[in-house]
């Protein structure tokens, strides 16, 4: 039997394929939802829940912050595989791996080298805010994939000879499948620094193009601006006020200095260092082979940041699309490296970063024994077999970088992508454990508790706003009810009441019946630990109206 050997190409996209399954979906359960995929996962529950597609809605209020397009894929999810975490997970690994893909195909364009676009995919996929995006049931990992979809068929379609009207609609396409990601975000944060970088460096002949240009935009705005007309139509004073607390929020909320934003090399993670030396721009901007693909992605790179630090509102999640041309810059450097240092200063350089790698793994089986082993959370086999690994990899990198071998740099960047591919199938298992409390008992259970089938849920409203991992774990509408006005409690009699204090003493006096169903602790985190938080433990009980003079507390 003939067997066909793969081509170039192909074998990249094996590799890719490879290195996306370790970063994005081995072991992703481990880690807990947290508040925001608790927000993203009770908005799709209730949409099934309902039937109504178009009008998200999140704990019963309208939720139309966010467009719904994340949201429509998660529903479908939850409809097919209920209750499923690791399903919907799998949903944010599949878009940050085709992230990946278009990142390959992008700097295969713009180089004609298919070794920069294999390293800048590798590097992305194992770079830690993808990792955690790709990881998470959060919608910021669409807009930015569908985005950079969207540049590659357009610049595809600059590169072309003639008009390239299919690949300019496909362009208007992605975009307008960003915008219903997550609204101009991507277009801000992505598009723009892109197209300031392209423009001043590649200087696009758009002559002849200008009708599938035209084609681009109208399609972008149809894809993008249907559901909000829609919503607008249907909805116009909510909407409104939403987009006017939206762009409140961006001047008032989470306000950072404008030099937040410089701590970026941080979110690459591992490649930190070797980012932070690709961006020493005069130097290496004469060593690099194609210097005008380099530029264009240092331009792009400080667009973005430069862009994102003018808005008052910061989050480091933000700073997920400066990783794309990130990823270009370091690849340059470590494919520089691969064909060979030119200095006795470069190999230094190049030593230092990857010894701190090495040293980083030396560090791993001594924290974990701190950590985890003297506490019993990890097992024998599995810490001897992460240590085995830890100082094999150590060795083969320190060895790499410090021999005079003209695979040296190929030989560190494999032992790199291999270190991430450890830390996901091995080192989760324990730091998952950081996670366990012991006294976790989830309000989850009542999902299949006969007794509060068909009743309405309320929860204290003189206590605050409801949690929402409570509404996702319960997967319930869980409405605000003051208990102090009598009215209120006995026009919506019977109900499910939740409360941080003694539902016995809230009621007492009040001609009511109280059969409590438990005490629920929400928490992943141990009493014992700081971020325990109060709020996700509650009391839950059922009231219900007096019948006869018999009636009492019900324990």
């Amino acid at each position: 039997m003939k067997i066909t050997r793969l081509t170039v190409g192909q074998q990249h996209y094996l590799i890719i394929l490879i290195v996306s399954f370790f970063a994005f979906f081995v072991n992703n359960h481990i880690i807990p939802a947290d508040l925001m995929e608790s927000r993203n996962l009770a908005t799709a529950q209730e949409m099934v829940h309902s039937s109504d597609f178009l009008i998200p809605r999140m704990n019963g209020e309208l939720r139309l912050e966010k467009p719904p397009l994340p949201t429509w894929v998660a529903a479908v999810i939850e409809t097919a595989i209920p209750e499923n975490i690791v399903a919907q997970r799998c949903a944010a690994g599949i878009m940050a791996t085709v992230m990946a893909f278009f990142l390959y195909l992008l700097v295969v364009r713009l180089t004609k080298n298919r070794s920069i676009g294999l390293i800048s995919a590798l590097i992305l996929a194992s770079c830690f805010n993808i990792i955690l995006m790709g990881r998470t049931a959060t919608w910021d990992i669409y807009c930015h994939s569908f985005m950079l979809g969207a540049i590659y068929f357009m610049v595809a379609g600059f590169q072309e000879k003639g008009a390239q009207y299919g690949r300019f609609l496909l362009a208007g396409l992605f975009m307008g499948l960003s915008f219903l990601g997550k609204g101009p975000v991507s277009f801000f944060a992505l598009l723009l620094p892109f197209l300031i970088a392209y423009i001043a460096i590649y200087r696009p002949n758009v002559r002849g193009k200008i009708g599938a240009l035209v084609l681009m935009v109208l399609v972008c705005l149809i894809i993008a601006f249907w559901w909000p007309l829609y919503i607008m139509a249907f909805h116009k004073e909510f909407a409104v006020s939403v987009a006017q607390k939206e762009s409140t929020s961006w001047i008032n909320r989470n306000v950072r200095p404008w030099y937040y934003y410089w701590q970026f090399p941080a979110e690459a993670g591992i490649w930190a260092l070797f980012w932070i030396t690709s961006l020493m721009f005069f130097y290496w901007k004469n060593k690099f082979a194609d210097r005008k693909a380099y530029i264009f992605s240092i331009v792009w790179t400080f667009s973005a940041i430069v862009l994102l630090s003018c808005f008052p509102e910061k989050k480091t999640r933000y700073l997920l699309p400066i990783l794309i041309p990130g990823a270009i810059n370091t690849a340059f450097y470590i494919h520089y490296c691969i064909e060979g240092l030119k200095s006795k200063g470069e190999r230094m350089v190049f030593r230092i970063n990857a010894s701190v790698i090495g040293i980083i793994l030396l560090a791993i089986p001594v924290a974990l024994f701190i950590m985890f082993m003297q506490k019993d959370m990890i097992s024998i086999p599995l810490y001897v077999t992460i240590t085995v690994l830890s100082l094999a990899l150590s060795a083969f990198i320190f060895i790499s970088a410090y021999t005079k071998d003209n695979n040296s740099g190929k030989k560190v960047f494999t032992g790199i992508i291999l270190t991430m591919i450890m830390v996901e199938a091995f080192c989760l298992i324990p730091i998952g454990k950081t996670f366990i409390n012991d006294d976790r008992h989830s309000i989850r259970m009542l999902r299949t508790d006969k007794r509060v089938e068909g009743l309405p849920f309320f929860y204290n409203e003189q206590e605050g706003e409801i949690r929402m991992e409570l509404v996702f774990e319960s997967d319930k509408i869980i409405r605000p009810l003051n208990p102090s006005k009598e009215q209120g409690v006995y026009s919506n009699l019977p109900f499910v009441f939740l409360s941080g204090a003694s539902i016995d003493s809230i009621f007492a006096g009040k001609n009511v019946v109280i059969e409590h169903i438990d005490t629920f602790d929400n928490n992943w985190q141990k009493k014992t630990s700081r971020k325990h938080k109060k709020e996700l433990v509650r009391q839950v009980a059922i009231i219900k109206p007096i019948i006869n003079q018999k009636d009492t507390i019900q324990q």
